[in-house]
């Protein structure tokens, strides 16, 4: 005898009906929670040193973009760092950028172009500020460095700025009582490990790559930075962004340190100007945000951008996108 289908009655084949549209609604609303079109067109996003941490976030925050906008064509460009990111920004060269929060206020200020337009999407996470030096070098705080040739970061970069602070609050003169060499990140650790510089100032996230590789095949050590922290808070307004913080014994785990080294840190911040467009903006947030754990696991600091701290842009106000964003998720 053939089996007959059992009948389906008008009352559940409504009910699978309206799961089935709940269910491509949930999907539709993952793929484009804004119903809106997806944005269109290009965007430049100034970086930093290419084997610094600030390029290496670009270019896995650029992949994120891809997926998430993928009508957006997002172009990195290396820089020098915070002080240079700024300049783009405000002279258009570049439309989003990471900076640090003592660059930032230096930049507003000093009153220098296009400052009273920047504003912030997030506060992503810190900037440790490391001290590099040989294994075996007498050097055992900032005060040490007189008369040393030390590399103190290219011109219009974070880490210049910061170093230059360093110094003075130890009482250094950084073209006088030293002999100051102005390279970046991609020379510094080769320059140390020739013998043609005696340190070498660093301000970036932990770890470092260059760092890390340096520290894989050259006896290194981090000099302690954290007595220099209330002398730093004490000079003025744009150094208020600075605490003490420490770097774990670990954060590189070959260098010839025997415990934590205390320094100062500093927060980097999501920067665009106030002529950006809202939806463009809150849309490159939102993917910030949500894209954490998958940049986090090649660039280990984006694992403390966090949701509940990425709205203190300190200095800068947020981006009306940026705030839309935030308002959207809000519990």
């Amino acid at each position: 005898m053939p089996l007959v289908p059992p009948r389906i009655s008008r009352r559940h084949a409504l009910r699978v009906l309206v799961a089935v549209l709940a269910v491509l609604g949930v999907l539709t609303w993952l793929l484009n929670p804004f119903g809106k079109p997806d944005p269109e067109g290009e965007l430049t996003f100034s970086t930093g040193a290419r084997t610094g941490v600030y390029h290496r976030y670009g270019q896995l925050l650029q992949q994120a973009l891809g997926r998430d906008m993928p009508g957006v064509d997002v172009t990195l460009v290396p820089s020098e760092g915070s002080q240079e990111n700024l300049q783009r920004l405000a002279t258009g060269e570049a439309d989003f950028t990471v900076a640090t929060a003592d660059a930032v206020a230096k930049y507003r200020l000093d009153g220098k172009p296009g400052a009273d337009l920047l504003r912030g999407c997030a506060r992503l996470y810190d900037d440790y500020v490391q001290l590099v030096v040989p294994a075996g070098s007498p050097v055992q705080s900032a005060r040490d460095l007189r008369g040393k040739r030390v590399a103190i970061g290219q011109p219009g970069s974070g880490v210049r700025l910061v170093t230059e602070r360093l110094l003075s609050a130890a009482g250094i003169d950084p073209v006088l009582d030293l002999t100051p060499v102005s390279i970046g990140l991609d020379t510094m650790p080769t320059e140390l490990e020739a013998g043609r510089i005696d340190a070498f100032f660093w301000s970036g996230g932990l770890p470092t790559n260059a760092v890390k590789e340096l520290s894989e095949r050259f006896d290194i050590r981090l000099v302690q930075l954290g007595d220099l922290v209330e002398q730093l808070q004490a000079s003025g307004s744009p150094a208020r962004y600075y605490r003490t913080a420490v770097m774990p014994q670990d954060a590189y785990s070959r260098a010839r340190n025997t415990s934590a080294v205390t320094t100062l840190a500093v927060p980097n911040l999501l920067v665009t100007t106030a002529k950006t467009d809202p939806e463009l903006t809150e849309r490159l947030t939102r993917t910030v945000i949500l894209s954490r754990d998958r940049v986090g696991r090649a660039v280990h600091a984006a694992q403390l951008v966090d949701l509940r701290t990425a709205i203190y842009t300190d200095p800068l106000e947020l981006h009306e996108g940026a705030g839309r964003y935030y308002r959207s998720v809000k519990p």
